[in-house]
């Protein structure tokens, strides 16, 4: 793969993650069934008459890309990549609960329209006046990652262009509740600091993460994206080939990797194939976590690529990620994760400064 850098992050999320503080100085801890995002002010990117005709998701995943855009000093992007998992479940919960409660007769049609997977994406274009190449990916917990390798494709073909990418995921009461049915997440209010000591199941969680990539590399650039790769239904071989495929095709070696960091997401059945594989093939590497800060949802390896860049950026690990200390300051990072024991994704950051 060429080389890729990010040139500008942003995310919401159930931490503050917005601002100019130090990377988690300020660990937010959820009480709840759930974690919700930790929102900013919205009215430093929106007309106040703009928030009253948008739902919650499209606010974040706005404000994110605004975010990516400034820091990268982007007015228009070449290109909008975003992934979702579940769409805008607001305005879908609305236009069906309404489509029942009316009989299907005199409905609104702005929650239908604004109930579509791409409207974040098309949002974020038609409030930049881009009109350069915007996809969507509704591929479940795969959503982020193919985004990613979308812009990849892309850039390696194109390295001048600048492309934003991203995930976005929401929770809504209605979703919650049809979710908690499912038996997939935990039943009762608890502290998100806690997710790992139980082992009673993940916790649910949403967030809107976006970066700016490109294939130009320049002073600024602290953080490259060497690979990304995703298993469906992989037993431990499968990942292990996979995993040499990727570290090969990197010029790296598994004693290269400096940090690992897991997708684990409170479910002790689940977690532990992933622990018990991670000891096993990263034996010298330093490993943490982050689904007690991030919740589990189809996108929330967006939230660790954010975490792994800002961690290789700033050259610090926090202490509440980290779960197997090594000593290593973070330079090659992976990212691997797990969607409910289905789904496997390998992410690997490189640092680009020679200083570390």
């Amino acid at each position: 793969m060429a080389n890729i850098f990010i040139t500008g992050m942003g995310t919401i999320s159930p931490q503050k993650t917005w601002g100019d503080a130090p990377l988690l100085s300020e660990v937010t801890e959820h009480n709840s069934e759930r974690l919700a995002c930790v929102e900013p002010d919205y009215t430093q990117w929106f007309d106040p008459r703009q928030l009253r005709r948008m739902s919650r998701v499209l606010k974040m995943g706005v404000a994110a890309g605004s975010m990516a855009l400034k820091e990268a000093n982007i007015a228009v992007p070449d290109a909008i990549i975003t992934g979702t998992g579940y769409g805008c479940l607001e305005d879908t919960g609305i236009f069906l609960t309404k489509m029942v409660e009316n009989n299907e007769e005199a409905l609104n049609p702005t929650p239908f329209i604004q109930s579509t997977h791409n409207t974040i994406g098309s949002l974020i274009a038609l409030m930049l006046q881009c009109q350069g190449y915007n996809q969507t990916y509704t591929q479940g917990a795969f959503s982020f990652e193919n985004s990613l390798l979308d812009a990849l494709m892309m850039l390696k073909d194109e390295p001048a262009l600048k492309v934003l990418v991203g995930g976005v995921d929401e929770i809504t009461d209605l979703s919650h509740t049809i979710q908690k049915r499912f038996g997939i997440f935990r039943q009762q209010p608890e502290s998100n600091l806690n997710l790992f000591t139980t082992g009673k199941g993940a916790v649910n969680g949403e967030g809107a993460t976006y970066f700016v990539l490109s294939g130009e590399n320049t002073s600024d650039s602290a953080v490259g994206v060497e690979a990304v790769a995703t298993f469906y239904k992989a037993d431990e071989q499968t990942l292990k080939q996979g995993l040499d495929n990727l570290l090969r095709d990197a010029n790296l070696k598994v004693s290269d990797i400096d940090f690992v960091l897991l997708g684990t997401s409170g479910d002790a059945g689940i977690d532990k194939t992933l622990l018990d594989y991670t000891v096993k093939m990263f034996p010298e590497s330093s490993t943490g976590v982050f689904k007690h800060l991030s919740g589990e949802h189809p996108v929330a390896s967006s939230f660790a690529f954010w975490l792994a860049a800002k961690m290789i950026q700033e050259q610090t690990i926090p202490s509440i990620v980290m779960l197997h200390d090594t000593g290593r300051k973070p330079k090659n990072v992976l990212i691997f994760n797990q969607y409910f024991g289905t789904h496997h994704s390998f992410i690997l950051l490189k640092s680009c400064r020679a200083s570390g």
